[in-house]
């Protein structure tokens, strides 16, 4: 058996016409695309049809990420209308109106796929059994990852976290495919995972591989994206440059500060990436 795992896509385009090339040219008989396709990125429609249409024609399955649920919250008349709230959210809005009527096909994604094999069940979630925002990292001891794999399969395999993991815990292989549009690891290599069997065990590669980061960069502005998707589009940019997170850093220092009225959004962000020698992009 032969299976490919992508996800955390993030409406990276140029990333993901590089991943679907190297997956078709190894021809495996499974891809799985394990959440997180649109959001936190310039091209959330021309991916997400991308896959849909993989999906019809080459029986790839997919599966809901905790983006696909940022995105779904606009749909709900009730949602936050805190300043605050929405100037977070302001990403999830520019992809939210980019999708116009495909956003109605991202509530038919499952949390979940789970189908047999020769060597057992093979699971496929986003993050993880505990919910679509708990991810499993490679620092995490055995225990902690058995707490977040429930019932343990043959094999189950995440993302969510954008950085890669392969780890043999008891029954389970375990597999976290990294990302396929932003990774996190200081490696601007995107990834996936093939993984086959024999009889004896699964065998799993982490494939890494370069794409047009200038197009994605490019991307990035003329989309209207940096401009239109609030001060958070200035720290996509960072990642996607740097190959390391910083949404989920600048909220650690200062969201509670936007939040109590001591700064704005855009001079939260500012101040964020100028300490690390980052000039802001206009």
């Amino acid at each position: 058996m032969k299976l490919a795992v992508l996800a955390d896509i993030h409406a990276n385009y140029p990333a993901l016409l590089a991943v679907t090339q190297h997956i078709e040219s190894w021809n495996p008989d499974r891809v799985i695309v394990a959440g997180d396709v649109v959001n936190r990125g310039s091209k959330p429609l021309e991916c997400w049809q991308f896959v849909k249409e993989k999906e019809k024609t080459c029986g790839w399955r997919l599966v809901r990420g905790n983006h696909e649920d940022y995105v779904l919250t606009h749909k709900n008349p009730n949602r936050s209308h805190d300043p605050v709230d929405e100037a977070i959210a302001q990403s999830s809005w520019w992809t939210f109106n980019k999708l116009g009527d495909a956003v109605n096909t991202l509530e038919t994604l499952p949390d979940t796929l789970s189908f047999d094999s020769l060597r057992g069940e093979i699971r496929i979630t986003h993050a993880s059994m505990q919910g679509n925002r708990i991810g499993i990292y490679p620092w995490m001891n055995d225990d902690e990852i058995k707490k977040l794999i429930g019932d343990p399969p043959s094999l189950f395999c995440v993302g969510h976290t954008h950085i890669p993991l392969v780890r043999r815990l008891n029954g389970t292989m375990v597999v976290n495919v990294g990302s396929a549009g932003l990774p996190f690891d200081g490696n601007p290599c995107v990834s996936y995972a093939q993984i086959t069997s024999d009889q004896s065990e699964w065998n799993v590669e982490i494939i890494r591989l370069d794409y047009d980061r200038a197009q994605a960069e490019r991307d990035h502005f003329e989309t209207g994206y940096n401009e239109e998707g609030g001060a958070l589009a200035k720290l996509v940019i960072e990642e996607l440059r740097s190959a390391k997170s910083a949404i989920f850093q600048w909220s650690e220092k200062y969201e509670k500060a936007v939040r109590a009225g001591e700064m704005g959004m855009e001079e939260s962000v500012r101040k964020f990436l100028e300490e690390r020698g980052i000039q802001v992009d206009k």
